[in-house]
């Protein structure tokens, strides 16, 4: 798990085989399974809550990553309810947004996963992913 720091393009979106989990699923982490658009090899990427991902504002801050066009056009996050904006202008199920990069353990290829967290309701705790994306340095 690390911050991406060089600009990215978006190549694939990969298959997860979950994208959603709540309370008990996420203590003490989420396990997140995903296939490689590569080579089809199932991958394990654990979320800790409080501890896992980088804000999605470092994505999109001056264009430095990726511009908030592509993150929209890809579908990797959306504007946030303007009741919900101090979790931020754009957002997963308007939750405060995190990013983080990993790799296919099989052969490398490079992913970014972009998911939320926090509490919908009191006594409902969600961990909500929007996606895996491969993606290459631009």
């Amino acid at each position: 798990m690390y911050a991406i720091t060089k600009k990215i393009q978006v190549v694939n979106k990969a298959i997860i085989l979950k994208d959603s989990f709540i309370n008990d699923e996420i203590s003490p982490s989420a396990e997140l399974k995903f296939i490689c658009c590569k080579c089809s090899h199932e991958n394990l990427v654990k979320i800790t809550p409080y501890e896992s991902g980088f804000p999605i504002f470092q994505l999109y801050h001056e264009n430095k990553i990726l511009s908030v066009d592509e993150l929209l056009k890809n579908s990797m996050v959306k504007e946030t309810q303007k009741n919900m904006l101090h979790a931020g202008e754009f957002t997963v199920n308007n939750l405060p947004t995190l990013y983080f990069g990993t790799d296919c353990e099989s052969c490398a290829a490079k992913y970014i996963v972009i998911f939320s967290y926090g509490e919908k309701q009191p006594g409902l705790e969600i961990l909500s992913v929007s996606g895996i994306w491969e993606y290459a340095e631009a």
